[in-house]
């Protein structure tokens, strides 16, 4: 039997996406999406040394911009094709997006997902009655089989980027953004397979010639800024913008790409953190590492974005609730505000009450004490404890480093990667 890839019309097929596919797309999905607010921030700005502007489209029912394609695709498939249903290869927000808007619409939504894609999205997926089929190890053996299933049961396959309906989509996020903001004159957006971007550089380089468009990729996953720079760059480890963490771009989004953006900048993970947790300090919500790569990016590259009107689009906010403490933690321990000390003890009674009592004359918390006596270099008499603790801030811990040395113990600090 022939496969969905032998039979269906390929991407390069499609005739490019214009202005009027976006002001048709926004039209026929305006009145079932979220128009999310485009906001400024004081502090962000003062931050950065850039205007910075927030389109909040983790604010969308299903927290992604990702409903904007699907929807737009959707509504345009023929009743025949509606009564079949559709399939998609994914493991976040388009799973999400295609089932929350394909059960809205009666359209039945069939998903394919690798095996270790997390439960709760799994279940997010299934909650809006979407049938889930779990098979392989990656992402492109989910789309491999999506692919067969497509072509056995006779089902659309819906591209999560690389079709010009989902690029029509994306783009109106620029529509609305230039709209309420008409003095952006530079947008960063996050790179995975391009749809977004396509669709957004599109729609802004119509409204606004001169705009200046940036696209931000993860280090671990540098597959557009790899195409553009014409070098051969690895795209592989976990990252924790797993929504933009893409080894190929699409065919059509690469094209487009190459005619509109000059420039792509990359973001580390430790960036990335940085960026999901300062958004939840100072603008009180919640995203996920790919909707926090725009801020990244400004912060990494300050000198890029200085005095410039930047708008930022939060991709979505679908971040596992575990991995955000951890996200959390880890920004409070890289500020002073947590710390692990390693002290050196003298194994005997009154030895930890003497080293306590330090942390109580410099008022720091304690929160866990471990001690470590066998798996260590020193005599057998020593002893190694690590201690975890709050200070108010670096200077804190640093007082609290200075009094333990004063008091003659050997002190070092635990420090993240």
């Amino acid at each position: 039997m022939a496969t969905l890839e032998a039979t269906a019309r390929r991407p390069e097929d499609h005739p490019v996406v214009t202005m009027t596919d976006i002001r048709i797309a926004h039209e026929r999905i305006a009145p079932s999406i979220v128009r999310t607010p485009t906001l400024y921030s004081k502090t962000l700005s003062a931050l950065t040394g850039a205007n910075v502007w927030l389109k909040f489209e983790n604010l969308q029912f299903t927290a992604a911009y990702k409903e904007r394609g699907a929807l737009n695709k959707l509504l345009q498939l023929t009743d025949e094709e509606k009564a079949r249903g559709v399939i998609a290869a994914s493991a976040g927000n388009h799973a999400q997006g295609l089932a929350y808007h394909g059960a809205r619409l009666g359209i039945p939504v069939t998903i394919v997902m690798p095996k270790p894609t997390p439960t709760v999205k799994v279940q997010q997926t299934e909650g809006h009655g979407a049938e889930v089929i779990q098979t392989g190890e990656r992402f492109d053996d989910a789309q491999a089989t999506a692919y067969e299933i497509a072509a056995q049961r006779g089902l659309t396959f819906v591209h999560p980027f690389d079709d010009p309906a989902i690029i029509a989509g994306q783009g109106t996020v620029a529509v609305e953004m230039l709209e309420d903001v008409p003095q952006i004159d530079t947008l960063a957006i996050p790179i995975g397979g391009g749809g977004l971007i396509s669709g957004c550089a599109t729609a802004a380089r119509a409204i606004r010639a001169d705009i200046d468009v940036v696209g931000v990729q993860a280090e671990l996953y540098p597959s557009m800024y790899a195409e553009l720079n014409h070098v051969d760059l690895p795209c592989e480890g976990d990252t924790l913008a797993e929504g933009i963490a893409v080894k190929r771009p699409g065919n059509i989004t690469r094209e487009i790409v190459r005619a509109l953006i000059r420039d792509v900048v990359l973001v580390s993970e430790r960036g990335l953190e940085e960026a999901v947790s300062l958004l939840l300090q100072i603008e009180k919500t919640v995203v996920e590492g790919a909707g926090a790569a725009g801020l990244a990016a400004l912060m990494a590259h300050p000198q890029r974005f200085a005095g410039r009107n930047v708008g930022l689009v939060l991709t979505g906010g679908n971040i596992d609730t575990r991995l955000l403490a951890n996200v959390l933690l880890r920004d409070l321990a890289r500020s002073g505000r947590l710390a692990r000390l390693r002290i050196r003890l003298q194994d005997r009674p009154g030895a930890l009450f003497n080293v306590a009592r330090v942390f109580d004359e410099q008022q720091v918390n304690i929160i866990e004490i471990y001690h470590q006596r066998v798996f260590t270099t020193l005599p057998a008499k020593g002893l190694i404890t690590d201690i975890e603790c709050e200070t108010r801030d670096s200077r804190h811990l640093d007082r609290l480093v200075k009094a333990l040395t004063d008091h003659g113990y050997e002190v070092s600090r635990v420090e993240l990667a």
